[in-house]
């Protein structure tokens, strides 16, 4: 069987005044993560561990810092764009498993609902998504949310599993479609595709 394995990880700040998203949930919380887009830890560790295992670059590559179009976007869209690169590359998804390092909120109480919704959004099955969390006990971290993630891969066998060409060109016509709704949304107007088809591996 030919697998791949992908880590990826991320560290965003606690910020007065954001609004808390973690694993794609909005949660209630007096400070959110201060970052360029949404400030998702979570689906931004998943992100770049599904790019690295497909060896496709990490989430800047697609989406850098500093363009104005990604200003406060949701985090969905870099990991449906990572998505579309591993069933490019052939493969799809085993399991993920998370660590969340953060001193509050307490992701215990809502670790069900953050599983089922990362679940969702991989589409694959709860069972198949593990999403832990711990304190950052002696790491002088106590403002800082991290993020450790490491997926497992398997590359379709059968061909009847693997997407013909058009329908990859199809998801991805579709995720630009989702990506200037979504800038549109945010700065009000109409905006060019922020890749070009042509460089997704």
């Amino acid at each position: 069987m030919d697998i791949r394995i992908g880590y990826g990880w991320d560290s965003h700040a606690f910020k007065p005044g954001v609004p808390l998203k973690i694993g794609g949930l909005s949660i209630e919380h007096p400070e959110g993560l201060a970052g360029h887009s949404d400030g998702d830890v979570l689906l931004h560790a998943i992100t770049d561990a599904l790019l690295g295992a497909v060896s496709a670059g990490d989430i800047g590559s697609f989406f850098p810092p500093g363009d104005a179009r990604w200003k406060d976007a949701d985090s969905a869209i870099f990991l449906e764009l990572a998505m579309a690169e591993i069933v490019n590359a052939g493969y799809r998804i085993v399991n993920v498993d998370t660590t969340l390092v953060l001193n509050a909120p307490k992701i215990g109480p809502i670790s069900s609902d953050m599983r089922e919704h990362v679940a969702e959004l991989l589409g694959i099955l709860p069972a198949n998504v593990g999403i832990k969390a711990k304190t950052p006990e002696g790491l002088a971290a106590d403002h800082v949310a991290q993020a450790h993630a490491v997926v497992l891969l398997e590359r379709l066998e059968e061909p009847g599993d693997v997407q013909s060409m058009s329908a990859v060109m199809q998801s991805q016509r579709e995720l630009e479609d989702v990506v200037r709704d979504l800038v549109s949304q945010v700065h009000g107007v109409a905006a060019k595709s922020p890749f070009d088809t042509e460089d997704i591996t």
